[in-house]
């Protein structure tokens, strides 16, 4: 099934998800539906400010905005975040909504490039 426009979640707004997020944010078959970040001044979540984008400092705001989002993106790093998400996703029924891991933004970003793009992650807790 063809799609006229893609509601994308971004969890993760630092080295890794802005420049993603800036991708994302200039494709016009994209509505960025919001960004979570633990830090509220993460340069991803200024630009989503900026860019009149909701950000949130709970990235479970995101998962419960439910089958609203077609692909919620998790750049942390943090295998913690992934469980959460996809426990979130089984408790709630969602079954529409994919999850899509910081792999498969590495391999975008780096295909975007034209070579291989190393995704940096600083250690945080959530």
């Amino acid at each position: 099934m063809a799609k006229d426009i893609f509601r994308i979640a971004v969890i993760g707004a630092g080295e890794t998800g802005t420049p993603l997020l800036t991708q994302l944010l200039d494709a016009p078959f994209v509505e960025i539906l919001g960004v979570a970040d633990l830090d509220a001044e993460a340069p991803g979540m200024r630009l989503a400010r900026e860019r009149g984008v909701a950000t949130t400092t709970d990235f479970m705001d995101l998962a419960r905005l439910g089958e609203a989002v077609d692909v919620l993106i998790d750049v942390t790093g943090v295998p913690k975040v992934r469980e959460a998400l996809r426990q979130h996703m089984q408790d709630s029924g969602n079954s529409h909504t994919l999850i899509v891991h910081e792999m498969v933004v590495q391999l975008m970003l780096s295909l975007l490039s034209g070579r291989l793009v190393q995704l940096k992650h600083e250690v945080e807790e959530y």
